[in-house]
């Protein structure tokens, strides 16, 4: 029976690293650190919580599932189809891969970019272009992603992390700020919303599709020896998610901003000034190009995966060009209009994720007829949060007040009701069927 290696399993957990830590992994938590200040700790944990304890489940909750079409495939098939797609979609060309894009454009190269061109379009034309087609070679040949990540980009971006953090330990920063007012009461939860932002949670669940080939390259078909396996790669992947956390929302609570940041990017600009002067520009620009370039590569390569094994009329190569072209497309838009989209998409997308990864992690507890348990609390956990994003993004928050009867709805978790309402029911039809075939077994 074939194993990985120590190494192997240390590379494979710092790939999945670099597949979700991306740009967002960097502007989030240094925002959140600004905002929160004092709080910093407890908004961080929250933010720790929701963003790599949530993909450290994922991967759990699909190893102990098998794949991700096995977990989905318990409620129904056509939300087997429906919720994928939309998760690949929102962490693939319509939202993180364009996002990681043009991040990598504004934080990475604009700055170095004459005036004349730093104004026009052609200058982000110019770059996505060239992004994209780095981004291509890598993810090309998925068996190679091992060697590219594991010797390459990874270690690249760690060390680039670990040297600012080593400098800011020896640098005098001013003390931390008192909590802005929307960051004063519950900061842990505050920080927990905010980790919706990073789609780690979602990346997570995608990114099971990515070690499936792996597995197959290195004939590893042993499925306990498999869930083993990912589990650890998500331990691994979890601890440096919050290694990383801690340091970049700390520096965000640290750093003198005067006025209020619009955006993390800014305030990781202002940081890496204060640490290393003219020359934080280069550093925080190969950050942002590594980490930018790394998750592009990682998306990209199981979003072709995925719509190939759909699609098989078009080859994986072939989706993967398709992938990078209509991504540089939407990065080409702007970051301000690919972010404005992105809130009431993941507040919808989020909830549903979490109470399946949930649901996934306690299969083994469930009656025996699991799916109707699996129906009810997806199904009022997804109408709730429809309904939520419906009034966020096109009535602008006119049921706000009806739903704010609705227990943790000011939190920011009121879906959290209408998911448990849900699991009891499932849970009390299920019960109901079994009566009625026992009635029916003994009226035989």
């Amino acid at each position: 029976m074939n194993k990985l290696t120590n190494r192997d399993i240390m590379f494979l957990g710092f790939m999945l690293f670099s597949m979700l830590f991306g740009a967002g992994n960097l502007i989030f938590p240094a925002y959140l650190g600004q905002a929160v200040g004092e709080n910093v700790w407890q908004a961080v944990a929250g933010f720790i919580i929701s963003d790599a304890g949530l993909a450290v489940l994922g991967m759990i909750a699909i190893a102990k599932s098998g794949s991700l079409d096995h977990l989905v495939n318990r409620v129904h098939p056509i939300f087997a189809l429906l919720f994928p797609m939309a998760i690949y979609l929102a962490i693939g060309p319509g939202l993180a891969i364009p996002r990681a894009g043009s991040l990598a454009y504004e934080m990475g190269a604009k700055p170095f970019l004459p005036n004349s061109i730093e104004s026009s379009p052609i200058g982000l034309l110019v770059y996505t272009v060239l992004f994209f087609s780095i981004v291509f070679w890598f993810a090309k040949s998925p068996s190679k992603l091992v060697d590219r990540f594991g010797k390459i980009l990874t270690p690249s971006l760690l060390i680039l992390i670990g040297i600012v953090a080593v400098k800011a330990l020896f640098t005098d920063l001013p003390g931390l700020k008192e909590a802005a007012l929307s960051y004063k009461e519950i900061p842990i939860a505050k920080g927990f919303l905010d980790g919706y932002q990073t789609m780690d949670a979602l990346g997570a669940l995608i990114c099971g599709i990515v070690f499936t080939t792996i597995f197959s390259s290195k004939k590893i078909d042993n499925k306990t020896l498999q869930v083993r396996y990912l589990t650890l790669f998500g331990l691994i992947c979890g601890l440096l998610l919050a290694f990383c956390y801690v340091i970049i929302a700390y520096l965000g609570a640290s750093a003198s901003i005067p006025g209020n940041a619009d955006n993390g990017a800014i305030v990781l600009s202002t940081i890496m000034h204060q640490l290393f002067g003219q020359g934080g520009t280069v550093v925080l620009g190969l950050i942002f190009t590594l980490a930018c370039l790394s998750v592009c590569i990682g998306l990209i390569t199981a979003c072709a995966q995925y719509f190939s094994a759909i699609f098989p009329r078009l080859s994986y190569e072939n989706w993967a060009i398709l992938l990078c072209a209509v991504s540089g497309v939407v990065a080409n838009l702007g970051l301000s209009q690919i972010l404005k989209v992105s809130v009431p998409i993941l507040g919808l997308l989020y909830p549903i994720a979490i109470s399946l990864i949930v649901l996934g992690l306690v299969h083994d507890r469930l009656p025996y007829n699991k799916r109707p348990v699996y129906v009810m609390t997806l199904g009022l956990v997804g109408v709730f949060s429809l309904i939520e994003m419906v009034n966020t993004a096109f009535l602008n928050n006119s049921l706000s007040g009806f739903l704010s009867f609705v227990p943790m709805q000011t939190m920011g978790f009121g879906w959290i009701i209408p998911g448990v309402l849900g699991f009891v029911i499932g849970c009390m039809i299920e019960k109901v069927n079994v009566k009625a075939e026992l009635v029916e077994r003994k009226a035989a």
